[in-house]
C-alpha cells in the first residue's frame, strides 16, 4: 500500500484528544486507530505487536544482522483538541499555481502561504475546510508503516531491530508520560512529527504551564474604599508586569515568551493561565522567576492569600541530551542528501515527545512528515514529501546499518 493510501485511510478515524478528561488515554477513539495499526503491523510481519491499556502502540521488525544498533521511529495518534478532527474529507488536488478553492467555499490563498510556489506540479492532499487534515501526526504513522512495509519485505538489506512506536496525547503535552521505553527496547529513536520537507529538528523550546489563581475581597462600591480586593485589577497589574516584546506575536527563532492562553477575572476570584517557553535554560529560569517575583508583588500590596501562583515543567530542551549522540543529526542529514533534501535545521518553537523520551534516555530528532499549517481547516501535505519521508526513514535504517 502506498504512503497516500494510507494517509487517506487514518485520516478517517477521528482520535481527537481531550485535555479536561484526566485519563490515559485521554480519549478512547484513540484506540480506534491504535488497533487498526496493530493489526496492520501484525499483517506486514512485526514481532511483539502489542497495544497497552494506555493505548501506547509497540511492535518492531527483527535485526537482519547481528551487532547494530536497535533504531525506532515514533509518531502520535492524537490530534488537536481544539479543531474538529471528526468526518475529514480530504481533497487530492493537481496543484497548478494559484489559490485552492476548499469544498466549503474556504481559499487555501497562495499569497497568504507562499510556500504553496515550491508545490507546483505536485499533488497536495487538502481539507474540506470543516476539520483539520489530521497530517500532525497521521502523515508519520502513515511513513513509518509504509518504510515498515518495505524493510520488512527486503530482508536482505542489513539493518538492526527496528522500533515502532505510536503514543496517544502528544497534543496535550502527555504522548510520552507513559511510555516504556524498557518495552520499546530501542538505542536510539526518531520521532516522525515535523511538517516541511527538509525539517530536522533536535534543539527545542524548554516549556513550562503556570496558573495563577487570584482571590479578592467583595464590598459594596459605595463604601469600598481600603476594603475591596478585585481580582479583575489583580488580573490587569499582573498582564501589564509582563514583558510586551515576549510574546509569541513578537518573537522569533531563539527568543523565548510568555503566552497567556486564557485569563477570567471576577471581583471575588480569578484565573490566569499561560506558558512559559525559552530555548535557553538560564533565561528560561529567569522567566519563571520573574512570574514569581511579580505574584509576590501582588501578594505584598494586596495580602498572602490574594495571589497563588503554580507553575509545572511540561518538557526540557532535548538538545541537551542529543547533543551526547550527535551521530544522529549528522546520519540524518546523510538520509536526507540520499533522498536528495536539504535539511532545514532551525530551532523548534514547540516540542515533540521526542523531548520527554530524550530525558528518559532514548534519545529523539524530529523528523518532517511533509505537513503544512498543522491544527487548521487550512492544513495541507503534498504527496511527494510524504514519499521522501519514507525514503529518508529507509536511508536511516541503511545507514545504520552501515549500508
Amino acid at each position: 500500500m502506498s504512503v497516500k493510501e494510507r494517509f487517506l485511510d487514518y485520516v478517517k478515524t477521528d482520535t481527537q484528544s481531550d485535555p479536561e478528561t484526566g485519563t490515559h488515554p485521554s480519549t478512547k477513539k484513540q484506540f480506534d486507530l491504535a488497533e487498526k495499526l496493530a493489526k496492520e503491523l501484525k499483517e506486514l510481519g512485526a514481532q511483539g505487536v502489542s497495544v497497552d491499556e494506555h493505548c501506547y502502540v509497540y511492535a518492531y521488525l527483527p535485526a537482519t544482522a547481528e551487532g547494530l544498533p536497535a533504531l525506532g521511529f515514533i509518531s502520535h495518534l492524537d490530534t488537536e483538541p481544539v479543531c474538529s478532527g471528526k468526518d475529514v474529507k480530504p481533497a487530492c488536488v493537481p496543484y497548478k499555481g494559484g489559490d485552492v478553492r476548499l469544498a466549503n467555499g474556504k481559499i487555501l490563498s497562495e499569497k497568504e502561504f507562499p510556500v504553496l510556489k515550491n508545490y507546483v506540479g505536485q499533488e497536495l492532499i487538502v481539507t474540506g475546510g470543516d476539520t483539520l487534515l489530521g497530517a500532525d501526526d497521521k502523515a508519520g504513522i502513515a511513513e513509518i508503516m509504509t518504510a515498515a512495509e518495505y524493510l520488512a519485505a527486503h530482508p536482505e538489506i542489513k539493518r538492526g531491530k527496528i522500533g515502532i512506536a505510536f503514543t496517544p496525547d502528544e497534543e496535550i503535552g502527555e504522548g510520552a508520560s507513559l511510555f516504556d521505553v524498557k518495552k520499546f527496547g530501542c538505542d536510539f529513536a526518531y520521532t516522525v512529527d515535523g511538517e516541511e520537507i527538509g525539517e530536522l529538528g533536535y534543539e527545542t523550546f524548554n516549556a513550562a504551564e503556570a496558573t495563577l489563581t487570584l482571590t479578592g475581597k467583595n464590598i459594596h462600591p459605595g463604601s469600598a474604599k481600603g476594603k475591596m480586593i478585585n481580582c479583575a485589577v489583580l488580573a490587569g497589574e499582573f498582564l501589564a508586569a509582563l514583558p510586551a516584546d515576549q510574546t509569541p506575536a513578537t518573537t522569533e527563532g531563539r527568543e523565548g515568551f510568555f503566552h497567556f492562553e486564557s485569563v477570567r477575572a471576577e471581583v471575588e476570584r480569578g484565573e490566569i493561565k499561560l506558558i512559559i517557553r525559552d530555548h535557553d535554560a538560564d533565561k528560561f529560569s529567569r522567566k519563571m522567576a520573574y512570574l514569581s517575583q511579580v505574584t509576590e508583588n501582588l501578594q505584598k500590596k494586596y495580602g498572602e492569600s490574594s495571589a497563588r501562583l503554580e507553575i509545572r515543567d511540561q518538557y526540557r530542551n532535548c538538545l541537551e541530551k542529543i547533543r551526547e549522540h550527535f551521530h544522529l543529526v549528522e546520519n540524518a542529514r546523510t538520509a536526507f542528501a540520499r533522498a536528495g533534501i536539504t535539511p532545514i535545521e532551525e530551532p523548534v518553537r514547540g516540542g515533540t515527545d521526542g523531548c520527554t523520551l530524550s530525558f528518559m534516555g532514548l534519545p529523539c530528532p524530529n523528523l518532517f512528515t511533509g505537513g503544512h499549517n498543522a491544527h487548521s481547516v487550512l492544513e495541507f501535505i503534498p504527496v511527494p514529501s510524504m514519499e521522501k519521508a519514507v525514503e529518508v526513514i529507509v536511508n536511516l535504517a541503511k545507514i545504520y546499518g552501515c549500508n
